[in-house]
């Protein structure tokens, strides 16, 4: 017996015929866009025609057919689908294929039963839908700091001299506000703890 792995089919070569069975890795996890969330219908079910086509393209028999499927249904259960999908999903009503006029584009960022409601209307025109969302794992993710207090961050600094000009540069692990009263404080209480502080109180010059 042989066993090969294929792109997303592992192919089992026996004696006397060849079997063929989908191929997942060990680090595989039924996770995808739950049912429950804020997308597109579109999106959700965009995953689930693409599993349903393989296991009817591949032509899976007997054992691996009802595994695959057991699968597809497991990952349904998981994300809390409704079970065959894809008799379900028609959301595309079939347009005709001789239609000679030119059709466009519009998009729409996916906010729920409201965007739903306007894109039934688009329908009735001769626009092409298509989706988009703000509740993206890149949104997630990223941490956004333009709105970030710069003094709240740590990295490179520079203190100038309010006196003679002279700067010093220096690299904090914390933020900035607390790396700056340790310097404050130094002044204050010369513990030359810091080496601006140090310099300020050895020339008299103000902090």
């Amino acid at each position: 017996m042989f066993f090969g792995d294929c792109l997303d089919v592992t192919i089992h070569k026996k004696p006397s015929n060849i079997n063929i069975s989908i191929f997942r890795k060990p680090t595989f996890t039924d996770t995808l866009i739950p049912y429950t969330s804020n997308h597109p219908i579109q999106q959700k079910y965009g995953a689930i025609r693409f599993v349903y086509n393989r296991l009817n393209s591949y032509h899976l028999h007997g054992k691996e057919y009802r595994h695959e499927e057991n699968i597809i249904h497991n990952i349904l259960h998981n994300n809390s689908y409704p079970l065959l999908p894809h008799k379900h999903n028609n959301t595309h009503s079939s347009q005709s294929q001789n239609s000679q006029k030119k059709q466009k584009w519009i998009t729409f960022t996916y906010i729920g039963k409201e965007t739903t409601y306007i894109i039934k209307i688009c329908k009735h025109s001769n626009l092409k839908i298509a989706y988009r969302t703000n509740n993206t794992l890149q949104n997630h993710l990223t941490r956004s700091i333009h709105n970030q207090d710069k003094f709240t961050r740590s990295g490179v600094y520079i203190l100038t001299c309010p006196d003679c000009g002279k700067v010093y540069v220096g690299q904090t692990g914390q933020d900035f506000y607390t790396r700056y009263n340790e310097h404050k404080r130094s002044f204050l209480y010369n513990s030359h703890n810091s080496k601006y502080a140090q310099y300020l109180v050895e020339h008299m010059h103000t902090f």
